[in-house]
């Protein structure tokens, strides 16, 4: 009896057309939302898929393992619900819906091989959030992302940025709180200081009449710089040399 009722809870809870149904909403902007979350749903429910026209879709906090390639079915779907599953990987088929705006898979099992390279296909999706995973790298397809406006990664396994992040114009929020990012080695970056190797002092009479100018201008610019620097600088005084007065105020201070 016990074995018959793990077995169950291992096979999840059954959804029927019926059920699917009645878990109809109409969203505040007029919107059809399917809504299975928190069902204890272990396998995708076929049934589902006579309700394919729906707009958005909430598989959220199941047990679900996979997603079958025929979520590609639900072609009109603008918001795709998936977090807090047991998913591995997500089906190359995702790419298929165009219409897709807002995709989460946060707080999944999902590892950089998880994640095909389709998901640079949904060129309209605006929201992604990929936080509270395993995820190593980003697919370089996901710099086709332009659309993009918020990303989460937070919680994952990134050693340093994505470089597909630079490629999203239109990215304003980025979430990678919690990786164990590296920082940046500093002796491999270039030099922003233009150095020469090399200096050369030639005579006046050697210089073109152009740089004999310029030099001339630079040495009066410099002069003149200098000499304001010596008008404007005060006196210090140290040790002995300084005035009594100096003196008499910070004995009095000492005593």
């Amino acid at each position: 009896m016990v074995k018959g009722k793990q077995k169950a809870e291992s096979q999840g809870k059954k959804i029927t057309l019926k059920v699917a149904r009645n878990s109809l909403k109409m969203t505040v902007d007029g919107k059809r939302r399917l809504d299975l979350s928190n069902m204890q749903i272990a396998t995708f429910p076929r049934c589902i898929l006579k309700l394919a026209d729906v707009e958005e879709l909430d598989l959220s906090r199941n047990l679900l393992r996979r997603i079958p390639d025929s979520i590609s079915l639900f072609s009109n779907l603008r918001w795709l619900d998936l977090h807090s599953n047991q998913l591995e990987e997500v089906p190359e088929s995702i790419g298929r819906l165009h219409n897709l705006v807002y995709l989460n898979l946060a707080n999944n099992r999902l590892g950089s091989v998880g994640l095909p390279d389709e998901i640079g296909l949904l060129r309209g999706l605006r929201k992604l959030n990929l936080g509270l995973n395993r995820i190593e790298s980003l697919p370089p397809a996901m710099s086709a992302l332009r659309e993009l406006r918020e990303l989460g990664l937070f919680n994952n396994m990134l050693t340093r940025v994505p470089p597909c992040l630079r490629n999203m114009p239109k990215l304003g929020r980025v979430n990678m709180q919690s990786n164990p990012i590296r920082p940046p080695d500093r002796s491999k970056e270039p030099d922003p200081i233009q150095r020469s190797r090399c200096m050369y002092l030639v005579q006046e009479d050697c210089l073109c009449g152009a740089c004999l100018k310029q030099s001339v201008e630079w040495r009066l610019w410099l002069d003149k710089r200098r000499s304001e620097c010596l008008h404007h600088r005060k006196p210090r005084f140290t040790g002995l040399l300084t005035p009594n007065s100096v003196v008499l105020q910070n004995q009095a201070l000492l005593r």
